[in-house]
C-alpha cells in the first residue's frame, strides 16, 4: 500500500508538470503582461453617429497612447497584408511561398519574443528613412533560400516591392503556434504603410505595462483613450477586440494550482491508506511479540526502548516500501519523457514531465514522518503491557 500510494503520487505530480509545462509552452512565444487591441463595429448609437459603425487606428492614436498612459511600456502598432492571420505571395526568383507580411516597429520583439539567429531586427532608423528591408522567419529561409545558402543582404519580392533581407528569427515557442511565427516577414512600419497604400492606418496595437502595473490596467486605460478619440460609447465594449495575455497567465496558474492541490490531496489519502496497513501490521507484531516484550520489560528495558524500537521498524518499513514506489514512479515518467522526446511527438498540451528532486525528498520526508506516526499506536500497546501478564501470555 505505502509503494503504490508513493509511485502514484509521483506519477501523478509528474503527469501534471507535463500538463503545465505543455499549457504554458503558449506564454513562451509572448510577454506574459502583454496587451492586444484591434477594431470592431460600434454596438451602441453615440453623439450622432449609428450603430454598426466601422472605425480604424491611426498614426494619431500612437502618439496619444504614448502621450497619456505613462504605464505603457513597448508599444507596437501593427498592420498585416490580408488582415490577421492574412497572407500574401512571396518569390524569390524561381521560388515562391505564401507568408504572413507584418509591419512593424521594433518594440515588437519585446511582446512577441523571438530569437534573431542571423543578422538583426528593425530599428528606428529603418522606420525613420522608410527602408525596405525584412527580416525572415526561419521556415520563410528554408522556402526561398538553399540550405547552404546565406539569406542576409539578399533580395525578395512582396506583391511587386522588393525588400532586402537583413535578419532570421525563431520562434521561442513550440508547436504550431511556433510554426506560424516562423513563417512571417516583419517590415517597418511605416515603409508597409507607404508602399501599401495604408495611409496612416493602424490595424491593431500591442503593448505592455511596466513593472510593478497590471496588464489589465493599461488595457482600460488604452480603451478608454481609444474610445474617446473615434467617438465611441465607453459602454461600448464590443466595439473593441482585445487578449490579455497576463489575464490568461493568471487563470493558467490559479487552474494549476487547484490541479496540484487536488494531486496532493488524493496522493496524501493514498499514502495514508498504506501507512493504515503499516500500523495495522505492527498491531499484529506487537500482540505476537506480547512474550518478548513482556520479557524485555522485566529485566529491565525503559519504556522508551520498547516505543523506540516499534517506531524504528515502522520507519523502515515505510521508507523501504516508499522507496522503492519512488524509484519506480521516477523511472517510469523518465521513460515517458525520453520516449516523447527521442519520437518526436507533437504533445503540445503534455510536454516535458518531470518530478522536481525537492518535490520527491518531500514527499519521502512525509513518508518517514508519517511511519513514525503509524509505529506511535503499536508502541503505546507494547509498553502498557505488563511484565508479568505478558510472560504468561500464549
Amino acid at each position: 500500500g505505502v509503494c503504490w500510494g508513493i509511485f502514484m503520487l509521483i506519477i501523478m505530480l509528474g503527469s501534471g508538470n507535463g500538463l503545465y509545462n505543455g499549457a504554458m509552452n503558449e506564454f513562451n512565444r509572448l510577454a506574459s503582461n502583454s496587451v492586444f487591441v484591434w477594431t470592431r463595429t460600434t454596438t451602441i448609437p453615440y453623439k450622432g453617429f449609428p450603430r454598426g459603425r466601422r472605425f480604424y487606428f491611426d498614426n494619431d492614436d500612437t502618439t496619444a497612447l504614448r502621450r497619456q498612459i505613462a504605464e505603457i511600456e513597448h508599444l507596437a502598432p501593427r498592420n498585416q497584408l490580408g488582415g490577421h492571420r492574412g497572407v500574401a505571395n512571396v518569390t524569390r526568383g524561381l521560388k515562391d511561398g505564401a507568408f504572413a507580411i507584418n509591419g512593424d516597429y521594433p518594440e515588437i520583439i519585446h511582446i512577441k519574443l523571438m530569437d534573431i539567429i542571423t543578422g538583426r531586427f528593425l530599428n528606428a532608423l529603418d522606420l525613420i528613412e522608410n527602408r525596405k528591408v525584412a527580416v525572415i522567419g526561419t521556415r520563410v529561409s528554408e522556402v526561398l533560400f538553399e540550405p547552404d545558402e546565406n539569406p542576409i543582404e539578399q533580395y525578395i519580392e512582396v506583391k511587386g516591392v522588393y525588400f532586402k533581407v537583413i535578419g532570421v528569427f525563431e520562434s521561442k515557442g513550440e508547436g504550431d503556434e511556433a510554426d506560424e511565427d516562423t513563417q512571417t516577414i516583419f517590415i517597418p512600419f511605416t515603409t508597409f504603410q507607404q508602399v501599401y497604400n495604408y495611409g496612416n492606418r493602424v490595424s491593431w496595437y500591442s503593448l505592455t505595462s511596466i513593472k510593478g502595473v497590471p496588464a489589465s490596467e493599461v488595457e482600460r486605460k488604452a480603451i478608454a483613450l481609444l474610445a474617446e478619440r473615434h467617438q465611441v460609447s465607453p459602454d461600448d465594449a464590443p466595439a473593441f477586440g482585445r487578449y490579455n495575455t497576463e489575464k490568461e497567465y493568471n487563470q493558467m496558474i490559479n487552474l494549476f494550482a487547484g490541479i496540484n492541490f487536488l494531486i496532493w490531496f488524493v496522493g496524501t489519502f493514498t499514502l495514508i491508506a498504506g501507512v493504515i496497513g503499516v500500523s495495522n501490521i505492527m498491531l499484529i507484531v506487537v500482540k505476537e511479540r506480547t512474550k518478548e516484550i513482556g520479557i524485555r520489560r522485566a529485566i529491565g528495558a525503559t519504556p522508551f526502548g520498547i516505543v523506540g524500537q516499534i517506531v524504528s521498524e515502522s520507519i523502515l518499513l515505510t521508507a523501504f516500501a516508499g522507496y522503492f514506489g519512488l524509484v519506480a514512479a521516477v523511472g517510469a515518467v523518465e521513460f515517458v519523457s525520453t520516449a516523447l522526446e527521442k519520437t518526436g511527438a507533437r504533445t503540445e498540451f503534455f510536454k516535458n514531465p518531470q518530478v522536481d528532486l525537492t518535490i520527491a525528498l518531500i514527499a519521502m520526508g512525509i513518508l518517514i514522518m508519517s511511519g513514525a506516526l503509524a509505529g506511535l499506536i503499536p508502541g503505546q500497546r507494547a509498553m502498557s503491557v505488563r511484565p508479568v501478564e505478558a510472560i504468561r501470555s500464549e
